[in-house]
């Protein structure tokens, strides 16, 4: 049975990554949280369910402060473990908005992901569909006279907002084990193309194509108990690539009595980040700051990142196991 769950791993993982080859100029549409760790179903479907838990967790990131019409992202993300046939799975919900520039990008789905035992932890294969939605706010176009470059009668640049949507998808695989976890996933795997119109548009003028490009992820982490203490440390990374570019996170954070934490974070080549939490009974309350190590640290003071978690505890445990009749009543 082992085996077979093995031969069922290596081949999701193997054709994850074989659809995964580039396919063209596309353009970046997630956002790279530096709470990765807190925010895991936003990257991999195959993390919905993973709790004994109900979770709920909304999120914001403003990037770049001090840069006009920097990005800025919100997410909201809820799933929840449960049982059909007497097999664990997960479901869950992912919403997200980001603002860059004129552009503005919505993306939904829906999250399933089928839990099986392996090695003394749990393996979760999961995906995620839904629909991308993408605004261009041509009204905001402004360009100055004596402009070198443009004009504003350049029929490629938009004058009035244009919006289109696409069917999207993602998928992943999750492990947990008592010691650590790791994670493999892509977005936007189908790399959808949406063409942007106007609403009054009727012909194919005026019509624009985006794509959102794909993007691959692996994430991993370890939750160490510090022995005799009440302290745990946490390790975490995230590496991603879309093919074409590069990054990866390392972040180091240590947990007090399972009610204060803290720790540091470093960005390839672009922010170094400290990050704060709190949990009060069912609350978690994350914050985060990064401080820009590029030539970008010119411009800006650096960015914020903020999230907010809810779980309830569920009890997912067969309702008629273990259960005996008392002797006083037999």
């Amino acid at each position: 049975m082992t085996s077979r769950i093995i031969k069922i791993f290596a081949t999701v993982v193997t054709v994850l990554t074989a659809i995964l080859a580039p396919a063209g100029a596309v353009a970046q549409s997630d956002a790279l949280f530096s709470q990765y760790w807190a925010l895991p179903s936003y990257y991999n479907p195959a993390a919905a369910g993973n709790s004994d838990s109900i979770k709920i967790t909304a999120g914001a990131k403003m990037q770049w402060v001090g840069i006009p019409n920097a990005p800025v992202t919100f997410t909201g993300l809820a799933d929840s473990p449960f049982k059909v046939f007497g097999k664990r799975i997960g479901a869950g919900i992912a919403f997200s908005q980001e603002s860059i520039g004129l552009f503005s990008t919505i993306n939904i789905g829906a999250q399933l992901a089928y839990k099986m035992k392996l090695l003394g932890g749990m393996l979760s294969i999961g995906v995620q569909v839904g629909l991308a939605n993408q605004t261009f706010h041509g009204t905001e176009v402004f360009i100055p006279e004596g402009n070198d470059y443009h004009n504003s009668d350049d029929e490629a640049i938009p004058t009035n907002d244009i919006a289109g949507m696409a069917f999207d998808m993602a998928a992943g695989v999750f492990y947990t084990h008592r010691w650590f976890w790791a994670s493999i996933s892509s977005t936007h795997l189908l790399q959808p193309t949406m063409t942007l119109k106007s609403e009054n548009s009727q012909s194919s003028e005026g019509q624009y194509e985006f794509q959102m490009g794909r993007a691959l992820y692996f994430m991993a982490g370890s939750n160490i108990p510090i022995k005799n203490t009440l302290f745990e440390i946490q390790p975490s990374m995230m590496l991603r690539t879309d093919f074409f570019s590069f990054t990866g996170d390392i972040t180091a954070r240590v947990r007090f009595k399972k009610f204060l934490s803290g720790g540091i974070g470093y960005r390839w080549n672009d922010a170094v980040s400290i990050m704060v939490g709190g949990e009060y009974k069912n609350f978690f309350l994350g914050y985060c700051y990064d401080y820009p190590v590029s030539a970008i640290s010119k411009a800006s003071s650096g960015s914020h990142e903020v999230f907010l978690q809810y779980n309830v505890k569920l009890n997912l445990q067969d309702k008629n196991k273990n259960k005996h009749k008392s002797i006083r009543i037999m």
